[in-house]
This record gives C-alpha cells, structure tokens and sequence, in this order.
C-alpha cells in the first residue's frame, strides 16, 4: 500500500536515513527564498516562407516548420527558367535519368488484368522490414524509366526507404491482358497495390507520391478512402485537379503540341495490343481511338466508354480530384506550379484546400509542368520539389515512429503498473 511524508515530520514507520536522502534531493530553494526557475525559452520559431512562394491549407501550421528549403527563394535556371513551355520541353528531354537496377513484379489484379510493379533490387535483404515505404505513381503513359520518377526514387532510397513504381496497364512495359487499360477514374488497381504492398511489409509505413495524372488518381484515393485509408501519408505533384478545365486549356496555343506528344503515345500504347480490342462491341470507337491525334478522341474512342461514362466530358467531370480534396483524411503536400501548362493554376482548389487540417499547398512562381528546373540540382539534375518532399516524408514517418514508440512505451509502463499492484496486493 502506498505511503506519503511530510517535509515537516518523519512518521515513526521511516528509516530516518532514507527521510534525509528524500530531503536532499528536494529543490532548494534560492538565496532569496524563491524556487529556482528551471523553464527553457522556447525554441525560436522558423522563418517564414519565402513571398516567391503561394503556401495555402488548413495544415500550413503543423508542416512548414518541416520544411526547410521554403524560406530561400524560389529562383528558377536561368535561360531555362524564363519560359513554361521551355521549362517542361527541357525536363522532358533533358534532364538525367540516375541508373538504378528495378527487379520487375507483375501484379494480377482481380479482374485478370496486370500492372508492373519495379522495386529496387537488392532492397529485400539490405533494408529491415519496417523500413518506410514509398509508392510512386507516373503520370499519363509514365513509368519508372521517367526521370522525375528516378530522382525521388534515388533520393528516397539514400534516406533508407523502401521504394516501388507503380506501373499501370500498359505504361513502362506493363502487360496488358484484358480489353481495358486505366483512367483517372479508375482506382481499383490503385487499391489492389497498395493492399498488396501492405501485406508484403505489415510492419513498413506507406506513403505515396504522384505526379499529373498519377497525382489526380492518388488524391481520388485518398478521398475515397478517407479514414480508412491505409497511407500514412502522400504528395500530390503537378495534379491537374480539374479536368474540365485542363481540357480546355489544352486546346489552347503552344499547349497543342502537348496534346498531340500525348495522343501518340497513348495510341503506341494501344496499337500494342490492338488484337485485344479486336471483336469489342458496343459503343467502343476503335479507328478513332487507334488514330487518336488529341488526348479527348483517345478518351472519346476508349477510354469513358471503358469505365462507363456517357460523353468524355462526364468523364472528366466525374474524374476530377478536386472533388476529392475535401474527404482527406491523411497528411497531403500538393505542389503545383502557377505557369503550369498542363495543370492550369485556376483548377487548383484552393478553398477546399485551405478548409482541409490534413492539406498543405505549395505554388511555385514558375515550374512548367513537371520541370522545377531550379535549386542546387539545375538544371539537369533533381527537381526543386523532391527536398520539399523528402522533408515532408521524413517529417511524418518521424512522427508516426514518435506515435509507436510512445504507444509502447505506455503499454509498458501499464504493465509495470499492474506488476506492482499485484506485488502490493
């Protein structure tokens, strides 16, 4: 049974010894007669970000203090810089792609389709089971042999984590076994890759970074999945949002020749497996999908009639992430770029953002679409953002391992207790 004593008397039941070594570690007290003050000023607070950076989102105060390179300026390569479209062609065919050795994974999904999963190889044996792991999802017809892709896996992976692309149907090489590739509406695989991931590495902490359209599918997730979701985490880079309005921007000017780059390889994909198309029904429009000079005809021909919707423009409407900002429940860093020519800084959903605690969002002045050709990298090596983004990663694996640690440390600490309840009983 507990006992108490007074600085002011020794109970008879106390060895007097033991009541002079209590005494003595009390506080003493001060020539004055007061308590020493033994309270540390608080830490000083972070810079605040630069003013060449939009920050917006209910999560801005719990972030930024993470993020460390957001009080320098954002100064874009000169001669590279200068110009969106310069900005996003330069990236496309410029910069480096860091050679990594991918062991390939098909995964079969329930419907007898397949994605490519490529994993670093090697990392089954040099890193533990509870390393961190990070799913990167391209963006239209990306894969992991795309630079962007590269560098956030070389950078991820020199922090100790465990890193995966996720190829979808067709993309990278992936096989395609059925009549159907993917759409920004689609998220079964999405699903499907991240319940697989999870049951491979039970004890790892997953994350998840998309770029463009891989962004637009992991924020629809992340929506859709809302508190059950299983991430502990994700960034959203170069999301188009809105893709009503993407669209028709992309009929607009130089965007043209976008359009066009990616109706091509859209259709190299397609003519691959043409055979399965081959006696398709319905109101499937092969010749134009096959011939597709726009993104829209390729979406028009195949890929709404796919996924069930009545007119691409009900596709993109229904497919639009920015309807999704607003059921996330996980931390989630959008970075968009104002000049961004695929991804018009007008789809961005800001007030959603700003509404959502779980939400940070970074604008850069200039960036193009996925380009960044600027910080201590420019102009061909990584990106401006993915120091933005490792710190954000690493800032909430850090948390989630305090979480643990305190969550066992608590559990140990009632198992003590109750060890010595019943040793007083």
């Amino acid at each position: 049974m507990a006992r108490a004593s007074f600085l002011g008397s020794t109970p008879h039941n106390i060895n007097p010894l033991a009541h002079f070594t209590l005494l003595q570690k009390a506080p003493r007290l001060s020539s004055a007669g007061a308590m020493p003050d033994h309270r540390q000023e608080p830490p000083p607070s972070p810079p605040p970000p630069h003013p060449s950076l939009e920050i917006g989102g209910g999560a801005r105060g719990s972030f930024l203090p993470a993020l460390k390179t957001l009080p320098r300026p954002y100064n874009p390569f000169p001669l590279v810089g200068w110009n969106r479209h310069v900005e996003t062609i330069f990236a496309a065919f410029f910069r480096s792609a860091p050679a990594v050795r991918l062991r390939r994974e098909c995964l079969r999904t329930n419907d007898n389709g397949a994605v490519a999963l490529d994993w670093v190889s090697g990392d089954d044996h040099s890193l533990p089971p509870e390393s961190p792991l990070l799913i990167l999802l391209p963006g239209l017809t990306g894969g992991s042999e795309d630079s962007y892709v590269r560098h956030m896996l070389v950078r991820a992976r020199s922090k100790g984590w465990r890193v995966v692309v996720f190829n979808s149907r067709g993309c990278g090489h992936s096989p395609v076994t059925t009549p159907q590739f993917y759409s920004a509406s689609f998220l079964g695989d999405m699903r499907e890759v991240v319940a697989h991931v999870g049951a491979r590495y039970p004890k790892a902490n997953l994350y998840a970074v998309g770029w463009s359209l891989g962004a637009n599918i992991l924020v629809r997730y992340l929506g859709q999945e809302s508190h059950t979701c299983p991430l502990s985490g994700a960034v959203s880079l170069c999301n188009p949002f809105n893709l009503v309005i993407a669209d028709e921007d992309f009929h607009k000017g130089f965007n043209n020749v976008y359009d066009k780059a990616l109706a091509r390889a859209l259709c190299k994909i397609f003519k691959k497996h043409a055979l399965l198309f081959e006696d398709i029904g319905g109101d499937y429009n092969i010749p134009l999908a096959a011939n597709a000079k726009t993104v829209r005809e390729f979406d028009e021909g195949l890929t709404r009639v796919s996924f069930g919707f009545k007119s691409v423009d009900d596709y993109y409407s229904k497919s639009s992430s920015s309807d999704s900002i607003k059921d996330v429940c996980r931390p989630l860093l959008c970075i968009q770029a104002a000049n961004d020519p695929i991804a018009p800084s007008r789809g961005i959903p800001r007030e959603d953002i700003k509404e959502n605690p779980n939400c940070l969002l970074i604008v850069t002045p200039k960036g193009g679409h996925l380009g960044w050709v600027a910080g201590d990298e420019a102009p061909i090596g990584a990106p401006w953002t993915d120091t933005v983004v490792i710190d954000f990663l690493e800032h909430l694996e850090g948390g989630a391992s305090k979480a643990l640690s305190s969550s066992s440390n608590a559990q140990a600490l009632d198992q003590r207790v109750d060890v010595l309840h019943h040793l007083e009983v």
